[in-house]
């Protein structure tokens, strides 16, 4: 007899008299749960337990149908219906008793997985999904390129029976996730504890199960007997002084909390780096770069997170997903793109170089540079959705280079001089969400013009974003264009604490010189492995075999090459390098659309912890986008554009500085996007 369920009445001492509640004995566990009734028992809210290891039942011969159990100094009262039900009742628990009691074998008590061993499982399964996926892009490879039309439509069939798998898995991690945030144990004295599951089993009126030899449910085993409810304590105090009494753990309270990487590798704590200012600039608090905020445990948020995946699709793109408004980043994705230029120094020092090959050395040194500064956390969290025709402009000025009041006022922001590098983003497109940039420094003939297209997917236990898009690197007095695509985001552990990683390949060309790199953002392996690894190789035109240089390392720590002579260096590190502030004119001289003066209520709301403001302000935005998108439908007209065009499937600035020096126009390399 493996369990036994069924009503009892138990004896309150408050109360002064028996209250009728339903009882479960596990007999494997060796534990008399009781609930204040049977809903509740399937529901596994337990009210209470007696552990039976070392108990004695104790009857009243004058009274048939009550009967006692005394444990842990304590003295538990219970009644039932007669002498027939209390009998069957002793038996079990005399059965209960001598198992965990009197055995002469101890026994060994099965141990409960944890939250953290869900977890685990469940990103091993995630990453085991992910090795399925990759499989599967393989397989749609080899059927492009299979010309035996049998053997092809035999890959298709494959191919669809897998992708239909890998749908079912995917599913079922989200529906195991959303299960674990809302159907939580009951929480009983502060500490989270299994539910004793019954379901699934048949039972005689008694609550007997029928077949005997199943497998018993298991329970998590307290440390004493108790009551949750000291209003309904049903025992005899004997000897409190001797049963120590253990503080809640309400840590254990919430499923969404941190837990630590599946090899149990440490997140290393990292200083937040310098931030080297202008003498002429201010402070403004609403975007204070130092200002460093976690999400926490999501615990206060974790029904939203549940309630916003349940209504995705897996694999579906998430571009219309509006996602809560504690988890945005206070800035515009457009600011988060000047940040590539976080360390100008190294950008504006590629024209100075002496030979294709150290132009492109220094180019890629810049390019590594530039993804450290995107991220003011260690916690992902996101930038606002630009809004279509939203702006975005800003200037640096470089570290001990002298001040000039000459202003390359024909240029992209008209207040910043010959000698800072300018920055001029726009929303060009909305639907598919299309960013484009442009970066220029006058004096020294520098130009980057460029475009992302962000096209996000939900993954399961991840979101990862296709960056589709390139930029193209003008040296004007050298004549030079380089072509740079990015690699995509992944936003992983979107129930506990996200984090992000870079991955995929990018490369780097020059149509004029040959030179070339190649660029590899690890994601990181569920075993073994770690986070933000990347490596790069740098290619001469003659030789595409043998690098002129490698680099490996962390793209937002320490990055080391080895350059083909043998000299060895440290290539980037982020660590040591001061990041140079951007300037952007105070709010009260911004333009409606200009992207702080657009966000103003949203941030300051945020920065205030009034999500429910923000949230009111960003919803007023995105109707007026929609409302507005609606009406030019209605009438027949396109979006104009402010200060980019379009030309073929690329995005361009209007004034480049290549076309106000009188030196052309950029020419466009087509390049295979990711």
């Amino acid at each position: 007899m493996a369990v036994i369920e069924g009503p009892l009445s138990k004896w309150t001492n408050v109360m002064k008299g028996w209250q009728y509640r339903w009882f479960v004995l596990d007999e494997s566990s060796g534990i008399l749960s009781y609930f204040t009734s049977k809903e509740k028992m399937m529901r596994g809210a337990r009210r209470g337990c007696v552990r039976l290891k070392g108990a004695v039942i104790g009857i009243d011969d004058e009274d048939d149908s009550t009967f006692t159990i005394t444990v842990d100094q304590k003295t538990f009262h219970f009644q039932a219906r007669d002498a027939d039900e209390r009998e069957k009742w002793i038996q079990g628990l005399e059965n209960a008793i001598l198992r965990h009691s009197h055995s002469q074998k101890k026994q060994e008590v099965k141990s409960v997985p944890t939250a953290a061993d869900f977890d685990r499982k469940l990103s091993e399964t995630d990453a085991y999904l992910q090795l399925l996926i990759g499989q599967v892009q393989t397989l749609e490879t080899r059927i492009d390129a299979c010309e035996d039309v049998s053997a092809k439509e035999k890959y298709s069939v494959l191919k669809v029976t897998a992708e239909a798998m890998i749908e079912a898995i995917k599913h079922a991690i989200v529906m195991l996730q959303i299960a674990k945030e809302s159907l939580k144990g009951p929480v009983m004295n502060g500490t989270m504890h299994e539910a004793v599951l019954t379901t699934g089993a048949d039972f005689d009126h008694f609550g007997r199960r029928g077949d005997d030899n199943s497998n018993s449910t298991s329970t998590t085993v307290p440390e004493t007997s108790y009551s949750s409810s000291e209003d309904e304590d049903f025992f005899d105090a004997e000897d409190f002084k001797s049963t120590p009494k253990t503080s809640p753990d309400k840590s254990t309270s919430s499923s969404l909390v941190t837990t630590p990487s599946p090899d149990g590798e440490e997140e290393e704590k990292r200083d937040p780096p310098q931030i080297i200012a202008s003498e002429d600039d201010y402070f403004d608090e609403l975007y204070d770069e130092r200002d460093d905020e976690g999400l926490g445990s999501l615990e206060s948020h974790g029904s939203i997170i549940a309630h916003l995946l349940s209504q995705v699709r897996i694999g579906m793109d998430l571009t219309k997903v509006v996602l809560p408004t504690f988890i945005l980043e206070r800035r515009s994705l457009l600011e988060m793109y000047a940040d590539f230029f976080a360390h100008p120094d190294l950008f504006i020092k590629i024209p100075d170089m002496d030979t294709p090959a150290e132009r492109m050395i220094q180019l890629v040194r810049w390019y590594m540079s530039a993804f450290h500064a995107g991220r003011n956390s260690d916690v992902a969290k996101k930038p606002y959705n630009p809004i279509l025709g939203e702006t975005f402009c800003c200037h640096w000025s470089m570290p001990d280079w002298p001040k000039t009041t000459d202003l390359a006022d024909d240029g992209p922001v008209p207040w910043s001089s010959k000698e800072n590098l300018a920055f001029i983003a726009e929303q060009v497109s909305h639907h598919p969400p299309i960013s484009a940039f442009y970066a220029e420094h006058y004096n020294k003939r520098i130009s980057l013009d460029g475009y992302i297209w962000t096209k996000s997917k939900f993954l399961g236990l991840s979101i990862g974003v296709h960056m589709i898009g390139q930029a193209v690197v003008s040296l004007i007095d050298h004549d030079e264009e380089y072509v740079i695509t990015f690699p995509n985001g992944y936003g992983r552990s979107i129930l506990t604490v996200p984090w992000v990683e870079l991955g995929g390949k990018v490369t780097i060309t020059c149509a004029k010189t040959g030179f070339s790199a190649n660029i590899d953002f690890h994601t990181k392996p569920f075993y073994g492995g770690k986070k933000h690894q990347v490596t790069g190789n740098v290619y001469s035109p003659t030789d595409k075999k043998n690098a002129i240089l490698t680099f490996t390392g962390e793209w937002n720590g320490v990055m080391y090459a080895k350059h083909s002579s043998g000299r060895n260096e440290a290539f980037v590190d982020t660590k040591k390098m001061a990041i140079v502030k951007k300037r952007v004119k105070p709010l009260d001289t911004q333009a409606e659309f200009e992207s702080r003066k657009l966000w103003e209520q949203v941030t300051r709301n945020l920065k205030q912890k009034n999500v429910e403001v923000a949230t009111e302000f960003k919803h007023k935005l995105e109707h007026r986008q929609r409302t507005e998108a609606k009406e030019r439908k209605e009438k027949g007209l396109k979006w104009e554009t402010k200060q980019f065009h379009e030309v073929g499937e690329h995005w361009v600035y209007d004034r480049p500085l290549l076309k106000r020096l009188g030196k052309g126009t950029p020419t466009r390399t087509p390049t295979d996007t990711l």
